[in-house]
C-alpha cells in the first residue's frame, strides 16, 4: 500500500515565496511526479539524455524533497536528491523549466554516543536515539565476530563514535561508524574505519569479517569506475556511473559475485539484459547489457557466490561487450571496488603503522566518551535555511 505524503511546510520566505518540504512517497515514479505537479515531461523527461532519464529512478521512499512557490502558488524551483552527492534541480526560466544535476550542499558532522545496555544493544541504541540507521549500522560492524545473543550482559557498556550528515537541518543518508566499542563481560571489543580503504579492522590491524564480493568476470579491465558526482568535461554538466564497467569479450561467463535470491531478471531499458540478487544485510547487485541469461536462472532463483548467472552482452544502451555491474547497500549505489574480496585481511608495512596511529587517537576518544556518559543529542526542531536564492 502506498503511504501518503508527509508534508512540512517550512517557516522561510524567500522573496515573498514559500518553501514546502514533503517526503518521497514509496512507489512514486518520476514521470508521474511530473504530471501530478502539471510539469512538463517532454522538457523534464523526454528530452533528457539517457543517463539522465536513468538516474531519476534513483529517487527512495522517504527521501525528504523540496518546492518553492511563488505567491499564486506556481512552482518556480524543486530540489529533488538522488543520493548522498548529488540532486536534481528543476527551476523555472522565462516561462519554461529546466532540468539539470547540481551537488548537494551538506553539513558533516562527527557524533557520538555512550550508554549501557540493559535489553540488547540493538534494543537500547534504539530506546536511545529512536535511530534504527545507528542500531543497524552498530550491529553490522560486529555481526560476524560477536555473538550478541549469548555473551551479552546488563550493565555492558558501548561508544559509538560516526559521522553524521545533514542536508536543510535535516539528518540525510546513512551514518558512518568511525569507530565502536562494546563492553562483554568486563572485555573491551573495538571496531575502526581505516581511512586509506575504508575497512573496518580490529585492534591488531586484522581485517573484520563481513560481506565480501567475488569479482563477477574474470579477465577483464576496468573500463570506467564509480563515480557519484562527476563533471563531465565534454558535457559541461553533472552526471553519475553507479557503477563499474568490466570490458570483457562477448559471451564471457558472468558469475553471482555473492550467494543471494535473484529479485529480477529481466529487460530494462538502456541497462539491457539486467539480473538482480538481493543478498544479505540489505546488500543487492546488479549486472547489466547481458547478452543472455543462463538457463533456469530467473526470478525467484537463489544462487551461490560464484554461480554462473549469464554472460557479458551489449544489450541495452551499451557501445560495446562490457558488464555494467552495481552494488546497492539498502537501496543506495555504493563503489563495488571497496567491497570486492581482498587478497589480504592484515595490514603491513606502513599502513600497519599509519592505522596504530589511528587506532590510538580514536582509542582516546572513546575513553573520553566513557569517563564523560555522552549521552545522544537530539538535533532542536530551529528554522531550516535554504539555498534556493543562490541556484536563481
Amino acid at each position: 500500500m502506498l503511504r501518503l505524503f508527509v508534508i512540512l511546510t517550512l517557516s522561510i520566505s524567500l522573496f515573498g515565496a514559500k518553501v514546502e518540504q514533503y517526503r518521497w512517497k514509496n512507489g512514486e515514479m518520476f514521470l508521474s511526479f511530473l504530471e501530478k505537479n502539471k510539469l512538463p515531461l517532454k522538457a523534464l523527461y523526454y528530452n533528457l539524455d539517457r543517463d539522465d532519464q536513468v538516474l531519476t529512478t534513483e529517487m527512495h521512499s522517504g527521501v525528504r524533497y523540496q518546492i518553492l512557490r511563488d505567491d499564486n502558488g506556481n512552482i518556480q524551483q524543486i530540489l529533488l536528491p538522488l543520493n548522498s552527492d548529488l540532486q536534481i534541480h528543476i527551476y523555472k526560466n522565462n516561462n519554461s523549466y529546466k532540468f539539470e544535476i547540481i551537488p548537494i550542499l551538506l553539513i558533516r558532522k562527527q557524533e557520538a554516543l555512550t550508554l549501557t545496555i540493559t535489553s540488547s544493544p540493538n534494543y537500547n541504541i534504539l530506546k536511545e536515539t529512536g535511530s534504527h540507521k545507528l542500531a543497524k549500522i552498530f550491529i553490522s560492524a560486529f555481526r560476524n565476530s560477536l555473538d550478541f545473543k549469548n555473551n551479552i550482559r546488563k550493565g555492558d557498556r558501548i561508544v559509538m563514535i560516526y559521522q553524521q550528515l545533514y542536508r536543510l537541518g535535516n539528518k540525510f543518508s546513512m551514518p558512518i561508524l568511525k569507530t565502536a566499542m562494546i563492553e562483554m563481560h568486563g572485555v573491551k571489543h573495538y571496531i575502526y574505519l581505516n581511512k586509506n580503504d575504508e575497512k573496518y579492522y580490529d585492534k591488531n590491524g586484522h581485517r573484520a569479517k563481513g560481506f565480501l564480493l567475488n569479482a563477477p568476470v574474470k579477465g577483464a579491465r576496468i573500463s570506467s569506475y564509480f563515480s557519484k558526482r562527476r563533471y563531465h568535461p565534454i558535457l559541461k554538466k553533472w552526471k553519475a556511473h553507479l557503477g563499474v564497467d568490466f570490458a570483457v569479450r562477448r559471451g564471457t561467463p558472468i558469475a553471482a559475485a555473492g550467494s543471494g535470491r535473484v529479485i529480477f531478471a529481466h529487460r530494462n531499458g538502456s541497462y539491457g539484459n539486467l539480473i538482480k540478487i538481493r543478498h544479505s544485510d540489505g546488500y543487492e547487485t546488479r549486472y547489466a547489457h547481458m547478452k543472455s541469461f543462463r538457463k533456469g536462472i530467473h526470478r525467484g532463483s537463489y544462487v551461490k557466490k560464484g554461480q554462473i548467472i549469464g554472460y557479458v552482452g551489449t544489450t541495452g544502451r551499451s557501445t560495446g561487450p562490457h558488464l555494467h555491474f552495481e552494488l546497492r547497500k539498502n537501496g543506495t549505489a555504493i563503489d563495488p571496488l571497496k567491497v570486492v574480496r581482498v587478497s589480504t585481511k592484515k595490514l603491513k608495512g606502513s599502513q600497519r603503522r599509519e592505522f596504530f596511529k589511528l587506532r590510538d587517537k580514536y582509542n582516546k576518544e572513546i575513553q573520553y566518551h566513557l569517563l564523560n556518559q555522552t549521552k545522544f543529542k537530539k538535533i532542536p526542531k530551529v528554522e531550516r535555511q535554504c539555498y534556493f536564492q543562490n541556484l536563481q
